[in-house]
């Protein structure tokens, strides 16, 4: 029977996705030859639709060329599927022979995958294969396109406070993350000293108080000088609700096909300016939002992130071997490898910032949080000290 590998990619893009096709596609053609690998257009959309792009003949060094190309190259979507999208998923799946799916995303795209496996019975191999920026995959150390986003991110933070060294004042800067609060926390990772920005980091985590906020902003100010802020998209206030859903009118509140408030707009910046200037008239403050910016950069595309997305893309194909499951990325003795895990075990799961990345009493990120980013990413840049 000829091997036909169906391969998606899902949510949203990042630096490294690509590799990770590029890694299962070679993978494939390496252990089964003869075999066809079949990309679908737009996820698992593509699939319902039976459109397809044939990869089986693809040149080795377009491929690669591929890989190194940030987004998704085979186009994405957020579609959830429900029980019947995925029957129609699995239909088309059987149509064209397919004997293992690899489905490239994260913990929704794990869903969909333990949704197929229950409904499929057991003709076809069903891979979950991980990527977010988020790296809010439980079972894994990290994930695909972290280090990648976190680079920019921690770049940019060190650059932002290098600047109001200059010429003082408050600067926030919200950062992705609805649910999790990581790539926030990668604001502090290249931290000169302890003076150094960010002075403050809010995180879904822990809930969010704008009084607190003001007073963290005034203390953290008297002390430097200046005040520099990660905060995530989703931050959370302390009824449970987002601060955005807080400090935004309703009629003004955006939402996403499913529901769900749209975090990564202007509407939440623009309620943090006002914030600060009800609760420090005359203050010079300045908010971004990094919204895609970080997801896919070019620039910052780090060289282990790509090189480990690439593993495991090839080892899917080994998960697909074994019958299916979630490939995570695993960190022990010194080093990361792809391990195999239920699906079950990520599926609609989210992993959350550990309680002791944080100071306990202070919005900062603790000596655990920085090991953890002196291993992912260590500190490229040696600093002068001001002279003025």
């Amino acid at each position: 029977m000829t091997e036909t590998f169906v391969i998606a990619q899902g949510g949203g893009p990042t630096a490294v996705i690509n590799q990770t096709l590029a890694g299962a596609t070679l993978e494939v053609r390496k252990r089964y030859p003869g075999a066809r690998v079949l990309g679908a257009k737009h996820g698992v959309r593509g699939i319902r639709a039976g459109n397809f792009v044939d990869l089986t003949a693809l040149p080795e060094q377009q491929l690669r060329l591929i890989a190194a190309t940030p987004s998704a190259a085979l186009g994405s979507t957020r579609d959830k599927p429900d029980a019947a999208y995925c029957e129609a998923i699995l239909k088309s799946l059987r149509d064209v022979g397919a004997t293992a799916f690899i489905n490239i995303g994260g913990n929704d795209t794990a869903g969909t995958q333990q949704i197929l496996v229950e409904a499929a019975g057991g003709d076809i191999a069903f891979v979950h294969a991980p990527k977010t920026i988020d790296n809010d995959l439980v079972e894994s150390d990290h994930t695909p396109g972290f280090i990648s986003a976190a680079e920019f991110i921690a770049g940019a933070f060190l650059s932002i406070d290098l600047d109001f060294r200059a010429l003082p004042g408050i600067y926030v800067g919200i950062v992705m993350g609805r649910h999790a609060g990581f790539l926030t926390t990668a604001a502090a990772a290249w931290q000169h000293d302890d003076a150094s920005a960010p002075h403050l980091v809010y995180v879904p985590e822990r809930a969010f108080s704008a009084k607190r906020f003001i007073d963290d902003v005034r203390e953290a100010q008297s002390r430097h000088g200046r005040c520099i802020i990660a905060m995530s998209e989703g931050v959370t206030g302390e009824d449970g609700r987002t601060v955005v859903e807080n400090l935004v009118p309703a009629d003004r509140l955006e939402r996403d096909a499913h529901g769900n408030i749209r975090l990564s707009g202007g509407e939440l910046g623009m309620a943090i300016e006002q914030l600060l200037r009800d609760g420090l008239p005359g203050a010079r403050a300045r908010v971004d939002t990094f919204g895609y910016l970080p997801r896919g950069n070019i620039a910052t595309t780090n060289a282990t992130d790509a090189q480990e997305a690439f593993e495991a893309g090839a080892f899917a194909v080994e998960t697909a071997a074994r019958g299916g499951g979630s490939v995570a990325l695993q960190y022990a003795d010194g080093s990361t490898r792809p391990q195999i895990v239920p699906l079950a075990s990520v599926a609609g799961k989210t992993r959350h910032l550990p309680h002791d990345f944080l100071e306990p009493e202070r919005n900062r990120i603790s000596a655990p949080c920085r090991a953890y980013f002196e291993r992912l990413l260590p500190k490229r840049f040696t600093l002068a000290d001001p002279l003025a």
